[in-house]
């Protein structure tokens, strides 16, 4: 079965590894400001950057008309050299997206017309086509936040594109595992309700670390393991929004704190569960992946320990976002061999 579907295994893990790289290159363009370089999009158009001076000017220009130029840019001696180097960001992360699309449908085409697919995976693959298309509106939806009166985008919207890029990955990393292991064995029951409650909590941290990254709140408080002052909730939780609802959603400090603090949980719960492995005989792909999880949350906590001491820098920003893939790539997986 697993030499049959080879090639279709092979085609899902490529997929998996496009919508990791764009990840990785969406995160160079948050953490270097790009992301509002391009004010348009053009499915055609945008396929290549301007080709000619006169073309880097024309967009140049357009780019002055909006609220990052205007409030922020214009005052840094910004140049058409600083221009096309956050453009250049901004059109990789997209130009990604566009090879990802064809690198699915295409082939997906083809499997179809040889009927290399079972009805449940061509359901699947289905849902992922949907996933993809919904992705890229997400994209362009998060972008247009930051066009028209505040210079950056809705931390919301990007933490809604960032979680469904992970999501996306997560369930076609699924997919592909569905037909490396087609053998069905009974679930590890005790064991896989404690890797969803993980895979849930894992998920929030990772919301809430789109909500740190769109807020720039890592910026502050850059002392662990307390906040400022030496305080576990600092004072200006209380004071930045009139309720505390929204203090913990949008503002600064709160959000800051319910990322450290949950930061506790991921690693609670993936170290109960590990330990509660010990308990109950386990296969050797379900014992690795719980090793697996517990080293990648640990190096994930540190990373992201050392990402808020250091305030932010480009590759420790990078090396955090990288990091927790791994880590939802290795909870993937354990939750898919305790499952089935």
């Amino acid at each position: 079965m697993m030499k049959r579907n080879k090639a279709v295994i092979t085609w899902l893990l490529a997929g998996c590894v496009l919508v990791f790289i764009m990840v990785v290159v969406g995160g160079i363009t948050r953490l270097t400001n790009s992301g509002l370089s391009m004010t348009d999009w053009h499915l055609v158009t945008d396929t290549f950057p301007p080709m000619s001076e006169e073309k880097w000017n024309e967009a140049f220009e357009e780019y002055k008309k909006f609220p990052e130029y205007q409030k922020i840019n214009i005052h840094n001696d910004f140049t058409l050299d600083d221009y096309k180097f956050i453009y250049f960001w901004e059109w990789f992360h997209r130009f990604i997206g566009r090879v990802i699309g064809i690198v699915f449908i295409i082939p997906f085409v083809y499997f179809l017309i040889r009927k290399k697919l079972d009805k449940p995976t061509i359901r699947k693959c289905f849902i992922l086509l949907g996933m993809g298309a919904l992705q890229g509106f997400f994209g362009w939806f998060m972008v247009k936040s930051g066009l028209v009166d505040n210079p950056d985008v809705s931390h919301f919207r990007l933490a809604l594109h960032l979680t469904f890029a992970f999501l996306t990955f997560a369930y076609t990393l699924w997919v592909a595992l569905d037909l490396v292991y087609p053998e069905r064995r009974k679930p590890v029951y005790a064991l896989r309700k404690i890797a969803r409650i993980a895979l849930i909590i894992l998920i929030a941290q990772i919301i809430y670390g789109g909500f740190v990254a769109g807020l720039n709140a890592g910026l502050i408080h850059n002392t662990w393991p307390m906040m400022s002052e030496g305080q576990f909730m600092h004072d200006s939780i209380f004071i930045e929004k009139p309720a505390l609802g929204l203090a913990l959603t949008e503002g600064q400090s709160g959000v800051q704190f319910v990322h450290r603090t949950m930061a506790y949980f991921v690693v609670g719960i993936i170290v109960f569960l590990y330990i509660r492995s010990k308990k109950i005989k386990i296969t050797v792909q379900q014992q690795n992946g719980l090793n697996a999880l517990v080293v990648l949350v640990l190096l994930q906590f540190l990373l992201g320990v050392l990402t808020l001491i250091y305030r932010v820098p480009l590759w420790l920003g990078l090396a955090h976002q990288v990091m927790a893939f791994f880590l939802l790539t290795a909870m993937t997986y354990t939750l898919h061999r305790l499952s089935k």
